[in-house]
């Protein structure tokens, strides 16, 4: 999985002005850490975010939180605040806030073996939630925020996660050989992989397999091949020279475009044309 894909309205990029750096993460943590984006809002009147389903977990190391931010609806977790540094698991729907004041801080998109490796907890515990950073890695969150701060530039900041993460993946737990093989086979078909062959490649039935998978991953596979399938349609939709919707439906996996249109909305809270138009758009890093 050599990229992530974040879906989130057109309106929302544009209306934010800020520094934003992105960086490559050292070879060490390859198959833990795909990127690293470093952002910097210095001014930001209340804004509405919605962000779709991801096939990563996003952990955040805020070096300024911003003084309003809550979760608004459909999110179950309407009217609460987000916590500092929020960590994003695995979700089956958008995530929906609103936030205001400035923000800077760094986000880093793990794949669910790097997230495992990292809190050493079930990724069940994080679906469809944002817990802070601080509640995962108790104090040691504080201090490398304080230590990240406290260097020179983007670059050096992102050399600091380098050694950090690389020292904890080092030696956390490890996800099951057949977890493992299922997200990575459902990760590089993009989705299209039925369950039945699923678990019949790791030699698991389909009960077991979705049981030991939703909760080591923290979705079951037939969600996570729909997330891994909406980015696919995603980033064929906004492709320089767009097949027609049918082609897309069709190489992607879907029934028909019907299809494709009812797992856009469900996933992303918008449809298909809408994605395209005014409101939605793809940025891959």
């Amino acid at each position: 999985m050599a990229e992530w894909s974040l879906v989130v309205p057109r309106r929302d990029v544009v209306r934010t002005p800020a520094e934003r750096v992105f960086g490559r993460p050292d070879p060490r943590l390859a198959g833990h850490v795909l990127t690293y984006a470093a952002h910097d809002y210095r001014r930001m009147d209340l804004t509405p975010w919605r962000v779709a389903p991801l096939g990563v977990v996003v952990v955040s190391v805020e070096l300024e939180a911003p003084p309003v931010r809550r979760a608004t609806a459909p999110d179950p977790e309407a009217g609460r605040d987000v916590p500092t540094s929020p960590v994003l698991g695995l979700r089956d729907r958008p995530w929906t806030v609103e936030q205001a004041g400035p923000s800077r801080g760094i986000t880093i998109a793990m794949t669910p073996a790097g997230a495992y490796a990292l809190f050493g907890l079930p990724l069940r515990e994080l679906a469809n939630t944002a817990v802070g950073l601080d509640d995962l890695l108790g104090a040691g969150a504080h201090l490398l925020a304080e230590r990240i701060a406290g260097a020179p530039d983007w670059t050096a900041r992102f050399r600091l996660l380098d050694d950090y993460l690389a020292a904890r993946v080092r030696h956390g737990p490890v996800l099951a050989r057949q977890v493992h093989g299922a997200w990575h086979r459902l990760t590089e078909t993009a989705g299209r992989l039925r369950v039945e062959a699923l678990a019949d490649e790791v030699g698991w039935t389909r009960q077991h397999l979705g049981t030991r998978f939703r909760e080591q991953i923290g979705l079951t596979p037939k969600t996570f091949a729909r997330v891994a399938r909406l980015h696919h349609a995603a980033s064929l939709l906004t492709a320089a020279s767009p097949p027609a919707w049918a082609d897309v439906a069709r190489t992607c996996g879907y029934a028909d475009q019907a299809h494709l249109n009812r797992d856009f909305r469900t996933l992303t809270g918008c449809t298909p044309t809408e994605f395209l138009t005014d409101t939605a758009s793809r940025a891959t890093r």
